[in-house]
């Protein structure tokens, strides 16, 4: 057995240990008989936990990534649906923050995507926009020239310059070796590229001071 596949199944056992957690907080949470002095840090807990859990869950799909073992499983979805799915995650975070969330979504807007995937994808923008975030967020999706755009923009200072140069899988790559790994940006760039239709393929792109004066997160499927 290899190195990668020894660290693959620690890093399994690592996540099914934290998903316990999480359950646990999640009851903890939802049992009115519980009293706790600071609600606030047993909702930061939780999500600090959601977090790295979602870390190790995009490591191990990396994993299967370079091995040829990850399976897309392309459905077509409501898209409307899909985002109202993951707010139910994100609304108890946003709301402990104060953070005004707005939803742009044509209710027959249908698209062909890995619902796992796409909602690890998207989720994780949304964790990453709460934290940097002032004060909204906005996310939304809609048909452009043959895609499928999801975008995530919120009003905080923007994405540094550094990131807004490295949208390539070779550059992510390539600065791993100097710590600079953007692990979520990575794994968002592979599933966009592992969705494919006929000679196109997804992809990502960052920007700053689009409809919010922050960062804009888009995720084009074909």
């Amino acid at each position: 057995m290899q190195f990668a596949d020894v660290l693959a199944s620690t890093i399994h056992d690592i996540k099914n240990s934290l998903s316990m957690v999480m359950i646990t907080l999640d009851d903890l949470m939802s049992d009115p008989a519980n009293q706790f002095a600071h609600p606030d840090k047993v909702i930061q807990l939780q999500q600090e936990a959601k977090r790295a859990n979602n870390d190790l869950i995009q490591l191990l799909m990396i994993y299967k990534h370079k091995n040829s073992r990850l399976a897309v499983n392309v459905a077509e979805h409501n898209v409307e649906e899909f985002f109202e799915d993951i707010l139910v995650e994100h609304q108890p975070l946003l709301r402990a923050k104060d953070i005004a969330l707005k939803v742009e979504c044509d209710p027959e807007l249908f698209g062909f995507f890995d619902d796992e995937l796409v909602r690890g994808v998207v989720g994780n923008t949304i964790d990453n926009a709460a934290r940097y975030t002032k004060q909204q967020i906005h996310i939304s999706a809609v048909e452009e020239d043959g895609y499928l755009v999801f975008r995530i923009e919120d009003d905080g200072v923007g994405y540094p310059q550094h990131m807004l140069e490295t949208q390539s899988v070779q550059q992510m790559e390539d600065g791993f070796s100097t710590g600079n790994t953007h692990l979520g940006l990575y794994f968002s760039l592979l599933v966009a590229e592992t969705h494919k239709n006929k000679d196109r393929a997804g992809s990502i792109k960052l920007e700053n001071n689009q409809s919010l004066p922050g960062g804009c997160f888009s995720l084009r499927l074909p």
